[in-house]
């Protein structure tokens, strides 16, 4: 029989870095993540779950951020399920969904109602386009600043790189679907990496 400390050191590496208290810190925290996202909200929470309240590592927000990218729905929702449940199981899903959801979604009807009234006016119009700027802009951002945990993939800094130019060609210049490029290339990524990966 192995020794109790064994255990504790065959264990996750996700011990060594704070956790949130509760699943009210969940919710507290998402929410603040929510109200922050204006026009994308990937920056602020690679900023602040792995900068400031480090509860994930760099590499395990983008394995995670991978895992959300390819699940159906909102990739935010989806990460903050998988956080929300990682610490705390169905209560800390609920609270950390919750968070992004609620106070938010008050704000987005009231919103709503205020555009109605001015959805012509061109002032309103050419404010929106700037945000949709901005938002690709954070995006861009985050995607440079998640590149350097790149080079510990087990397929090598150079194939990533090409990996993602091939991707940004076949969405942004050749405009196929989403859905068959994250198939495609998604899987054979996975399969290369598996392979990589099997003794």
């Amino acid at each position: 029989m192995q020794p109790a400390s064994s255990n504790v050191a065959a264990a996750p590496d996700r011990m060594s870095h704070p956790l949130p208290q509760s699943p009210r810190d969940l919710f507290v925290s998402f929410t603040w993540l929510a109200l922050q996202g204006f026009g994308g909200v990937l920056a602020i929470v690679q900023r602040e779950l792995v900068e400031k309240k480090k509860w994930l590592t760099p590499d395990e927000f983008l394995e995670d951020w991978a895992v959300a990218q390819v699940m159906p729905g909102p990739n935010v929702i989806n990460l903050s399920l998988m956080i929300g449940d990682r610490y705390f199981g169905l209560r800390g899903a609920v609270a950390a969904v919750a968070g992004m959801l609620a106070v938010p979604l008050v704000i987005i009807l009231a919103l709503a109602m205020v555009y109605a009234h001015f959805a012509t006016n061109p002032q309103v119009a050419a404010a929106l386009r700037g945000m949709g700027a901005v938002s690709g802009g954070l995006i861009a951002a985050t995607g440079v600043k998640l590149i350097p945990q790149l080079r510990k993939h087990p397929l090598g800094f150079g194939i990533c790189i090409a990996t993602v130019a091939l991707v940004f060609v076949l969405i942004g210049v050749l405009q196929l679907p989403l859905g068959w490029v994250l198939l495609v290339v998604g899987g054979a990524a996975c399969v290369a990496t598996w392979r990589k990966l099997t003794p």
